[in-house]
């Protein structure tokens, strides 16, 4: 609770205008984290995230003589449920948000909400929505068309988004991680700021490929990151730098037979720029990879190498650059006897990998990403990234980690 505080007074003196409480620390705090805010900050509007789905009256009664301005109750609740919660947030002075998260139809369901009286309608896409690709803007967009209600936006805002849901419609703009889990609260909000006063002084950067927001997302985060984000799942066991340096890219699969190296070889002539070679050898005490390989691999542009094998040509490798993570070293060389499959599914560290999965290394190892969840897990890597950074900053400040995340309290009894 005391860091909710300590953020809450960086994200005011950045600007922010009202202060959501959400679900997870009301859950975790319960009404006290709604008096806390408040005895804390007795001139902002305090917005309670409450996504009551049932018992309106009792839960708006709640938030309200905790100290809340504003509630919030689940849009997708029954009509009983809201019109319950309107009233009791009439007889408390309290205003009532309905949340069209997860929705089923959320346009014809804001057309009820106003029509309910309801005081704003929230266009809410989900933390694990986000995850998977969605913003609500266009949402926002065609709600907006339709109705008078006063609209709010959430999910995944910053700068840039923030300009163009003030433009899309939206009186209330609510941002959450992008200035929380920032390790400069201050600064994020005050940008957030700026593109809601300014939006039209404000460029809207274009939007990248899916490929290249992954690409771009996954050169920022480090693969403890990204383990930390895939639930400690995903790392090769045995793999460590040989060449060091950050390596990004998508999965050029190699199997072969010990010391054979024609396959891993011709993998070359296949891989596109900026893909990583993965390769399988069986063998250890015979290397299939060396320097002219290397220099290949670079007239080519490939990102990197991957082998559960050895290498040799040490020296040489290491000065040519080219980002190598292996099991072995060696100086003796097998033979190209061609036996072995380019782009099938193989296991190369413990790890499943199949043609396209994202791979990633740097000084900590190297993790495989499936390809049909890259976006997903490149954005919940940056989630851990940012709340990192935040903590970070934290024990800059003189904190211990224990004391900052207060283990003790969240311990197994």
């Amino acid at each position: 609770m005391d860091r909710a505080v300590e953020i809450a007074k960086e994200a005011i003196a950045g600007g922010a205008d009202w202060i959501e409480i959400g679900t997870p620390l009301i859950k975790s705090e319960g009404m006290d984290a709604i008096r806390t805010m408040r005895k804390a900050f007795p001139d902002r509007t305090i917005l309670a995230d409450m996504k009551t789905v049932d018992t309106g009256a009792i839960e708006v009664e709640m938030a309200a003589k905790a100290g809340a301005d504003v509630v919030i109750v689940l849009g997708s609740a029954d009509d009983s449920t809201l019109l319950d919660a309107l009233r009791s947030s009439h007889k408390y002075g309290v205003r009532l948000m309905a949340d069209l998260i997860s929705a089923p139809d959320p346009v014809k369901r804001v057309i009820e909400l106003e029509a309910l009286g309801v005081d704003y309608v929230n266009v809410h896409i989900g933390i694990d929505q986000q995850m998977m690709g969605r913003n609500p803007i266009a949402l926002l967009r065609e709600i907006s068309q339709r109705v008078n209600v006063q609209l709010a936006v959430a999910g995944g805002l910053d700068a840039n988004s923030a300009v163009q849901a003030v433009k899309a419609g939206a009186k209330v703009v609510i941002v959450g991680g992008n200035i929380t889990h920032s390790d400069n609260v201050t600064e994020a909000a005050r940008k957030i700021r700026q593109s809601v006063d300014s939006p039209d002084a404000v460029e809207i950067c274009s939007v990248s490929t899916v490929d290249q927001e992954i690409r771009e997302i996954l050169t920022e985060v480090s693969t403890s990151n990204i383990s930390d984000a895939m639930h400690r799942k995903g790392a090769m066991k045995g793999i460590h730098p040989l060449v060091r340096g950050k390596m990004v890219g998508t999965a050029v699969t190699v199997q072969t037979f010990p010391g054979d190296w024609a396959k891993p070889v011709e993998a070359i002539d296949i891989a596109k720029e900026g893909d990583v070679i993965v390769i399988y050898n069986e063998n250890k005490d015979v290397a299939c990879w060396g320097g002219l390989a290397t220099w290949s691999a670079l007239n080519k542009g490939i990102a990197g190498l991957v082998i559960e094998g050895a290498v040799r040509d040490i020296d040489e490798v290491e000065t040519l650059g080219l980002p190598i993570y292996t099991s072995n070293t060696v100086p003796n060389a097998g033979d190209p006897k061609g036996f072995g499959e380019i782009n099938a599914e193989i296991t190369c560290g413990g790890q499943t990998v199949k043609p396209g999965d994202y791979i990633v290394g740097d000084e900590s190892g190297v993790v495989v990403i499936p390809s049909e969840r890259a976006y997903e897990l490149a954005r919940r890597a940056k989630e851990v990234y940012k709340t990192e950074k935040r903590l970070f900053d934290e024990i800059k400040r003189g904190g211990t980690l224990s004391e900052i995340m207060n283990l003790k309290k969240w311990e197994k009894r």
